[in-house]
């Protein structure tokens, strides 16, 4: 990512002394969400969802949408799975909204310590 220099999953595992990514195949992410999305979810301000490997925006939308499918096409695309232009993402302080879908997510996100947030962008002039 950009500027981010953070660990990937992968570093993640191994910094943990784990000896393949198949002993851990899911961790538990946290993800902040913007209030018209909390309150079409019906949830607080953050969401905690298990997440396979390797974590991802992708893996972690996909969670997401799983666990609260009233969700689908609210922050990406029906079909494409593309952002929706007035969301962005980010990650250890870094916009990742640009950044491609299956890059894997910083350490802090992986680890819990920190949420991806989904954050709504405002337009105007």
């Amino acid at each position: 990512m950009n500027s981010i220099n953070n660990e990937s999953s992968n570093e993640t595992i191994a910094r943990l002394g784990i000896s393949s990514p198949e002993r851990i195949d899911r961790f538990m992410i946290r993800v902040a969400l913007p209030y018209h999305l909390r309150n079409l979810a019906q949830v607080g301000k953050e969401v905690e969802l298990h997440v396979e490997s390797p974590v991802c925006v992708a893996t972690v939308l996909d969670a997401l949408e799983t666990a609260h499918p009233v969700l689908r096409g609210t922050i990406r695309e029906h079909e494409s799975h593309k952002r929706r232009a007035f969301l962005r993402f980010f990650a250890a302080g870094e916009d990742i909204s640009l950044e491609p879908p299956d890059q894997a997510l910083p350490a802090s996100i992986v680890d819990g310590k920190e949420p991806l947030m989904v954050v709504g962008a405002i337009a105007g002039g």
